[in-house]
């Protein structure tokens, strides 16, 4: 079969996807919070970015490799981290870890996955990321920056907008917990997806694996939509990203800025990159689009800037490289295509992207991904 011919973009995997997960699963991944307004902000504000179209060059081939934080990258995006992804479909991380290898583009671990560092290390290409959600306890902080060291994990990448769990009322809504509880709810939604309970019964519901060595049986009245792992997290502050950058000799991301400011803050606080998200409107409906904010972050820093939310194609990676990101991350869209396809789904995913970008710069006569940063936009800039 042809996977161009029958899944030729995210939709077509996103509506396999849908179909083949438990309705609590789906809402846990799509599911943003409050109103989710926040999200379809993500989506209006990058439908408004337009370029004009340029003409007579010729053949044209557009060359997608760069080089991001001294390494080589075959591409100009990566695989983002994504909490419990083992819920989504199983051993989803070592899935995602070996397409991503394959393809020689980044994959970046969750704290809250449902495998640890030392479990992926088998599977990491020469860039793997661990993303750190902040344990309080500085021996713990410690502790983990070394075990993603030793697993072959080569950049840190600090989560900042979380300070609270977010309510995110449609998860809440379909009936799944933290941990999960296979309640007569869960179960019925489960009998109707065979495919998803089978691999589950193989490999057994999925636990946040790297904070077992940290907490045994502990039990909390936490909110649904929090985890264990608020047991041992706090909200950090400057200090702390000072702490990290002191502890971590490898490249330091902050993900999750939004102000200007911030970043600024950061690159003078020795971040290697600011990464601009508004966690895929999972966190604060509230915010702006999260592109709307990248123009006047990209103004302010001269580090490197890492975008993600609401990316689900090509020409939005385009988009974002263009108004000033110089590496994109998708989470969610990942996720369609595993729960769609399984093992073959991240690698299909990959090369829709890669395709839709080569198609869409043909069509801005942009040879490679240098040139996207002079794309004529419109309407015109006033003046």
């Amino acid at each position: 079969m042809d996977l161009h011919q029958r899944y030729p973009g995210l939709d077509d995997l996103k509506h396999r996807a849908k179909n083949r997960l438990p309705r609590f699963v789906w809402d846990y991944l799509d599911s943003g919070t409050g109103a989710e307004q926040a999200r379809a902000r993500n989506r209006t504000a990058l439908d408004r970015i337009r370029f004009l179209p340029s003409v007579l060059h010729g053949p044209m081939e557009p060359e997608l490799s760069t080089s991001f934080l001294d390494t080589s990258q075959a591409l100009p995006f990566g695989i983002a981290p994504v909490g419990m992804s083992g819920l989504i479909w199983p051993d989803a991380e070592a899935a995602l870890a070996r397409s991503a290898a394959a393809a020689g583009i980044p994959f970046c671990l969750s704290t809250v996955a449902s495998r640890s560092p030392e479990d992926l290390a088998p599977h990491l290409g020469q860039d793997g990321w661990f993303q750190l959600y902040p344990p309080k306890d500085e021996g713990i902080r410690a502790d983990l920056l070394a075990r993603a060291r030793d697993a072959g994990f080569r950049t840190l990448v600090l989560t900042v907008d979380v300070p609270a769990a977010s309510r995110r009322e449609r998860q809440t809504r379909s009936g799944l917990t933290q941990p999960p509880r296979l309640t007569p709810r869960l179960l019925a939604q489960i009998a109707v997806r065979p495919a998803w309970a089978l691999g589950m019964a193989r490999h057994g519901m999925p636990h946040m694996r790297t904070l077992d060595k940290y907490i045994s049986g502990a039990q909390a009245n936490l909110p649904p939509t929090a985890h264990v792992g608020y047991l041992l997290r706090t909200s950090p502050d400057w200090d702390y990203v000072q702490w990290l950058r002191r502890n971590w000799d490898g490249p330091f991301i902050v993900k999750g800025v939004m102000r200007a400011r911030d970043a600024k803050r950061l690159e003078e606080a020795g971040a290697d990159a600011v990464w601009i998200s508004n966690h895929g409107g999972r966190q604060f409906d509230g915010c702006p689009a999260a592109i709307d904010v990248l123009p006047q972050i990209r103004g302010a820093v001269r580090i490197p800037l890492i975008f993600d939310s609401g990316i689900e194609g090509g020409l939005d990676i385009i988009r974002a490289l263009a108004l000033g990101a110089d590496f994109v991350m998708l989470g969610r869209a990942y996720h369609y295509a595993l729960a769609a396809l399984g093992e073959n789904g991240p690698a299909h995913l990959t090369d829709i992207l890669a395709k839709d970008m080569q198609a869409n710069m043909s069509q801005l006569g942009a040879p490679d991904l240098a040139a996207l940063k002079s794309l004529e936009r419109w309407p015109p800039a006033a003046g």
